[in-house]
C-alpha cells in the first residue's frame, strides 16, 4: 500500500518532493488510465466533459463498479468514498433499483406522454420532504436552482437574489471566493455564510427588493460547512418579513435524514430543490414548495408559467428514483446511514487529534469532507489556509491504497459501504498521517 511508503529523506524531504514522488508512483501504475486521457484529450477541452473530475496528472478512467467498488482500466479496485458527488447513495448495483430501471426500459424509453411513474416519485417527494407540497422534476440540480429563481422572480415581481460566499447550487450558480464567469446573469446580492451580523445588514438594505434568498443548509462544494441552526432560522425570519421565496438547497442535503437538513432543523423553506440520488442514479433534478407557488405551474389554470423539457418525465429516472425511494432509502435507512457518517467522521476528527496534526472531516452525517487545517470552520473565509499539498498528496496515496475519493477530499458514502470498509478507511488514514506527520506539521 501506498500510504505505507515513507517520504525518502532526499528530494523528498519535503511536501512538495512527497508529492512528485507519488505522482510517479501513480503514473507508473496506471498506464490505461493516462492512455484514456491522452485519447480524450484528441476531442474533448483537457480530455474532460465534467471539470470535477480532472485531477492531475490524469483522472483514472473507471471500467466497472459492483456495490461500493469500482474497478480501472488498468484492473486495480477501490472502495468508492466519492459516491458520485452524492448521485451515487445507492451505489454500483443495487438490486432494487436496477430491477426497476431494467422493468422501465423494457416497455420503453420515450412516451412523449404522461405515465404513471412520475406520480409515483412525486407522492414519496412531498410525503418525504416538509416543504414540498407540490413538486416538477427536471434533469439536474442546476436546473432545479435555476427553475427555483426565475418562479421566485415571477412569483414576487422582483429580480434580486441573496445567494452565499462559497456557495455551489450547480454549474452556471457557483459563488467560490474567485468567482465565476460563466454564473447566469441574474442580480445577485452576496451575503456572508453563517453571519448574522453581516448577513442582516444586508437584508436591511436590500430585504424589500429580494425575490429569493437562495442557500445550502450546508455548502457543499465549499467544504461541506454545516449552516448553523440560528443563521438558517433568520434566514427564515426575514424572508417572511421581506416577502421573498426562502429557497434551501438540498440537492446534496436531502440525503441526511428521513426528512432532509431542513427536517431535522425543523426549519422550513418556502421552496426546496433537489438532485443527485433522487432519480436512483440516473439524471435528476427537482424543484418544489408551497402548494400556491407551485401552482403556477398549473396548466389548467390562465397565465400558468410554461415550464418544459423532453426529459422533465424520463421514465427512467423515475422508475430508478420511486425505486430507491420506496424500497430502499427508507426513512429508517436514511437514519441508519446518516448515524454510520456521523460516527465515521467522529473518528477521522480524532485521528488529527491523536497525531496532532491539522486535518480534519467537515460536515454532517453520509457527507464530509477532508481538510488539512486546524480550528472551527464557518465559512470560506476559514479554509483560507488549509494546506492543499498535504490534501494532493492524501489524495493520491489513498488512491494507491484502494481507497478513491475526490481531489478535494469530498466524500459521499453510499449505502454499499459497510463498517469492514470504514475500518479500511480509518486505519489507510492513520497510516498516511503516521507517514507524512513531520512533513505536514514542518
Amino acid at each position: 500500500m501506498a500510504s505505507r511508503v515513507a517520504p525518502d529523506r532526499g528530494r523528498n524531504i519535503d511536501l512538495d518532493g512527497a508529492y512528485q514522488a507519488a505522482e510517479e508512483r501513480f503514473t507508473a501504475a496506471n498506464p490505461e488510465s493516462s492512455a484514456q486521457y491522452a485519447r480524450a484529450c484528441e476531442s474533448l477541452p483537457g480530455g474532460n466533459t465534467r471539470t470535477g473530475m480532472y485531477y492531475a496528472p490524469y483522472p483514472l478512467a473507471m471500467a466497472r463498479g459492483e456495490g461500493a467498488y469500482m474497478w480501472d482500466l488498468d484492473g486495480h479496485q477501490y472502495r468508492d468514498y466519492a459516491g458520485d458527488f452524492s448521485a451515487g447513495l445507492y451505489g454500483h448495483s443495487n438490486p432494487i433499483v436496477h430491477a426497476a430501471v431494467r422493468d422501465a426500459l423494457a416497455n420503453g424509453v420515450t412516451f412523449g406522454s404522461a405515465s404513471a411513474h412520475e406520480a409515483d416519485l412525486a407522492e414519496l417527494v412531498c410525503a418525504r420532504v416538509p416543504s414540498i407540497e407540490r413538486v416538477r422534476f427536471c434533469n439536474s440540480g442546476t436546473e432545479a436552482n435555476i427553475m427555483a429563481l426565475v418562479t421566485a422572480n415571477a412569483v414576487t415581481g422582483r429580480n434580486k437574489i441573496m445567494v452565499f460566499e462559497g456557495a455551489y447550487h450547480g454549474g452556471t450558480l457557483s459563488f467560490p471566493p474567485s468567482g465565476s464567469p460563466i454564473n447566469v446573469p441574474f442580480d445577485f446580492i452576496l451575503a456572508p455564510y453563517n453571519d448574522i451580523a453581516g448577513t442582516r445588514a444586508l437584508l436591511e438594505q436590500h430585504g424589500d427588493s429580494l425575490s429569493a434568498i437562495l442557500v445550502e443548509t450546508m455548502q457543499g462544494a465549499g467544504g461541506c460547512i454545516p449552516g448553523d441552526a440560528d443563521f438558517l432560522v433568520l434566514l427564515r425570519e426575514q424572508a417572511t418579513r421581506h416577502g421573498a421565496i426562502l429557497v434551501f438547497d438540498e440537492v446534496m442535503t436531502s440525503r441526511l435524514g428521513p426528512t432532509g437538513r431542513q427536517g431535522a432543523l425543523g426549519i422550513i423553506p418556502d421552496m426546496t430543490t433537489l438532485g443527485k440520488y433522487v432519480g436512483g442514479g440516473m439524471t435528476a433534478g427537482a424543484f418544489g414548495g408551497r402548494a400556491d407557488i407551485m401552482a403556477r405551474y398549473d396548466p389548467r389554470e390562465k397565465g400558468h408559467f410554461v415550464h418544459h423539457g423532453t426529459f422533465n418525465n424520463n421514465v427512467l429516472t423515475l422508475a430508478g428514483g420511486a425505486a430507491g425511494l420506496e424500497k430502499v432509502y427508507t426513512p429508517e435507512a436514511a437514519t441508519a446511514l446518516t448515524a454510520s457518517g456521523e460516527a465515521f467522521r467522529q473518528r477521522l476528527n480524532a485521528l488529527g487529534q491523536k497525531h496532532g496534526l491539522p486535518f480534519q472531516a467537515a460536515g454532517s452525517g453520509s457527507l464530509m469532507n477532508i481538510h488539512f487545517i486546524a480550528g472551527d470552520i464557518r465559512s470560506h473565509h476559514d479554509l483560507a489556509g488549509r494546506n492543499l499539498t498535504a490534501l494532493d498528496l492524501f489524495h493520491l496515496e489513498m488512491i494507491a491504497a484502494g481507497i478513491y475519493i475526490t481531489r478535494r477530499g469530498y466524500m459521499a458514502l453510499s449505502l454499499a459501504l459497510t463498517e469492514d470498509d470504514h475500518d479500511v478507511f480509518v486505519a489507510e488514514a492513520d497510516k498516511f498521517l503516521s507517514a507524512y506527520g513531520e512533513l505536514i506539521s514542518a
